[in-house]
């Protein structure tokens, strides 16, 4: 049964009737949007649409795209197993949990019109960026690809017209320092040119109390070259970019489970006192300390990324209304990210995860306006060649100790090649003033070829513990699946300001070859794995208070086919590592409902309010590799209630105008496995923020604070509890506060 229909159903027509609008004039501005490849009032497209504006990720300073989460309905992310790994992206409960270098997330994302490919690519800092949009639900058609669960558009700043620019400078506790900046240059009439920079440096609020590991922190440096020129019938906008990222990875805490880890009668602590004083790992581990963002490891764990690219969008105008736009684009990234999974300071899980990928897209489509019609038609193609040089080191200061087979390291490197082409289109129909019917279809054709190799170093001569490199396993293979994804939809105006919604849309994610840590021949014989569906069905409404506010909401009831679940079960061997498997072997029923108001009180304060409730996100059927029954337990990742708030207040102070920032994001608990499992779930948390912004002429000062309360939570409590006994703690940010000048010129 959808519990949600009878309520919202009788609260539907009380939003839509009772309001009242007594705004004198436009107090708010129009939000233009791109989810349908063009621009467009966001009141006109039948999709719901979070949107996160310049001023906001500037005056907040939102760092990277893994902050996105605190502003939007129903949006989680998190930084995964440590920045510098795929970040973990959950729309509406549809994500993938997976720090695997090889594999792609259910939410696409589009920079500048162009897919960044694999989730490696969706780490992406925030700088000089004119809007980012949120698109909840598949999207099946326009943007197609992996785009299961719904889809983020990040649209930096674009070349203009004048000569003019800013540049950031910041400081902040646990040694933070930011310089951003930007420069626009008019070449002539008819082109311009945009540099924009980023350096931040900093120290993650986590701490060692292991003197004899490095401070952990990243340096990141970004840079974009644009152009964009603009001719009577034709436009050509052009970008490079560049980053280098360095430093030492987050460090990782450590859960121990036992009160008393003696194998012959364990004593386990109960999940409310992992982790805590008196609870340790097999080895008798614990960090000693009762802080909880105190951890004690060898992290000697160092992380490199150097990415670049290129971007390309050109258009023509073929007649009145009517366009032609091709987009190319390339991305290359290197990046090797050191690991410690033991989280202590013995040598008992180590490796690295070594990375090399390419990518290239292109796209051709014609748009054109038919009257009060409009057309979509395109093609898209894209080819991304992963290379991975992974390895684990098992248990490496037992070497000796136990048997050989047990202190194993694992070297798995994979060429993992994906490849896509497409056909879409979409025809918007007005049938009259008040009803538009909206119809797209798109044809997929994927495949993603593979070769796996593994080596094994360990000990084959008693004594000799440096061990020796042997051959385990060498694969090849294809996985190949085409396919139609598309959407119908309906959109009634009742009134001028008032859009009511539903929408029929399915989406795909394509399958692909699991080159994560494999423990066995034939489970890498067995890591392909086939494509997974959703059919999505939404009813929604967006409410224009004529200046005074903005309304949105919509209802979601999702069939989740072919589901691909990432499981990280228990060996069946004693001691050994546990197996990391991602497989379809889940169907899931999701429903639920969202609410985004944005209220003008009066001209110089305004609430943002963005409530997700998901009371229904389970496996409908789900058995695991081992016989496991997890049928109708909740999909990782996914709380049933997040509420986000924000209140802003701006007034003028000598000349000038200061603006004040307060808001929250809270998240109701959710587990981090498959599993339920009771000491890998993340109690509910709220983060509260604030800032402060003083603007007197061309100079700004700015104060920010994030996560006020110092509020404790994780990104991830990666379960090796069969193996270590504990589970890897992957901790959130703690309180972090700051001052930025900016000066603009």
């Amino acid at each position: 049964m959808f519990k949600l229909s009878v309520i919202s159903i009788s609260l539907m027509p009380v939003l839509l009737s009772s309001y009242t609008t007594h705004a004198t004039d436009d107090s708010m501005e129009v939000i233009e949007v791109y989810a349908q490849k063009r621009k467009q009032n966001i009141e006109d497209v039948s999709v719901s649409i979070s949107t996160i504006s310049a001023e906001r990720i500037t005056q907040q300073g939102i760092k990277d795209a893994t902050e996105l989460g605190h502003y939007v309905a129903n949006l989680k992310i998190s930084q995964n197993a440590a920045e510098g790994t795929p970040p973990a992206i959950n729309i509406r409960g549809i994500g993938l949990l997976d720090y695997n270098t090889a594999n792609t997330s259910p939410v696409a994302m589009y920079v500048d019109g162009l897919s960044v490919g694999s989730a490696n690519n969706q780490i992406a800092n925030l700088f000089d960026i004119e809007q980012v949009e949120v698109l909840k639900g598949p999207q099946g058609t326009l943007f197609g690809r992996n785009s299961t669960g719904g889809a983020l558009l990040v649209r930096s700043k674009r070349p203009d017209d004048g000569n003019y620019g800013y540049v950031k400078v910041g400081v902040g506790t646990d040694d933070w320092r930011r310089a951003q900046g930007a420069y626009n240059a008019t070449i002539n009439d008819e082109s311009a040119v945009r540099f924009a920079f980023n350096h931040t440096d900093y120290e993650y609020t986590s701490y060692n109390l292991l003197e004899s590991s490095p401070e952990a922190g990243l340096t990141q440096s970004d840079l974009r070259v644009s152009y964009l020129g603009e001719w009577d019938n034709w436009s050509a906008y052009i970008k490079g970019y560049f980053g280098h990222w360095d430093g030492i990875v987050q460090p990782v805490g450590n859960i121990g489970i036992y009160k008393d880890p003696n194998p012959a009668n364990p004593i386990k602590c109960s999940p409310r006192e992992a982790g805590g004083a008196g609870c340790v790992d097999s080895f008798g581990f614990n960090d000693g300390s009762e802080d909880f963002w105190a951890v004690s490891v060898n992290n000697n764990s160092p992380h490199l990324s150097i990415y670049k690219g290129w971007g390309l969008e050109l258009q023509w105008e073929v007649q009145q209304d009517a366009y032609l736009t091709y987009l190319n684009g390339f991305n290359r990234l290197d990046r090797d990210h050191a690991f410690n999974c033991d989280g202590s300071p013995a040598r008992l899980c180590e490796g690295e995860l070594g990375l090399k990928s390419e990518l290239v897209t292109n796209e051709l489509r014609y748009q054109s306006q038919l009257g009060q019609n409009h057309w979509t038609l395109g093609v898209f193609q894209l080819e991304e060649r992963i290379y991975q040089n992974n390895h684990n080191d098992i248990l490496r200061d037992l070497r000796g100790v136990l048997a050989p087979a047990l202190t194993t390291t694992f070297f798995y490197d994979n060429e993992i090649i994906s490849k896509s082409l497409a056909l879409f289109s979409q025809y918007e129909w007005r049938l009259d003033k008040k009803h538009m019917f909206t119809i797209g279809a798109r044809y997929s054709d994927e495949s993603v070829e593979y070769d796996s190799v593994s080596r094994l170093n360990f000990i084959t001569t008693p004594g000799e513990l440096d061990g020796t490199i042997i051959p385990f396993y060498t694969v090849k293979g294809e996985v190949k699946d085409d396919g139609i994804s598309g959407k119908l939809a309906w959109n009634y105006t009742p009134k001028d300001n008032l859009l009511i919604y539903y929408s029929l849309a399915n989406g795909t994610k394509s399958g692909g070859y699991n080159g994560g840590l494999l423990s066995s021949a034939e489970q890498a014989r067995l890591a392909d794995y086939g494509p997974e569906e959703t059919l999505a069905h939404e009813v929604g409404f967006k409410l224009n208070g004529e200046g005074l506010f903005f309304l949105s909401g919509a209802m979601f009831y999702y069939d989740y086919k072919d589901q691909q679940v990432f499981m990280n079960q228990a060996s069946s061997t004693p001691n050994a590592p546990p197996l990391q498997l991602l497989e379809n072997v889940g169907e899931s029923t999701i429903y639920g409902a969202e609410l985004e108001l944005e209220y003008v009180f009066v001209d110089n304060l305004t609430t943002r309010l963005a409530i997700g409730y998901i009371p229904e996100a389970n496996f409908e059927e789900f058995i695991d590799p081992l016989g496991n029954k997890l049928t109708d337990n909740r999909l990782p990742f996914t709380s049933e209630w997040n509420i986000g708030a924000e209140l802003a207040y701006s007034y003028p102070i000598n000349s000038g105008e200061l603006n004040t920032v307060i808001g929250v994001d809270y998240q109701s608990e959710y587990y981090f496995d498959q599993n339920q499992n009771p000491y890998a779930m993340q109690p509910s948390y709220a983060l509260w923020r604030a800032n402060i912004t003083y603007q007197y002429e061309s100079w700004q000062v700015g104060l920010w604070g994030k996560n006020l309360f110092d509020k404790e939570y994780s990104h991830l409590k990666f379960d090796l509890s069969s193996f270590l006994g504990m589970l890897e703690d992957f901790k959130g940010e703690g309180q972090r506060v700051g001052i930025d000048v900016t000066y603009n010129f």
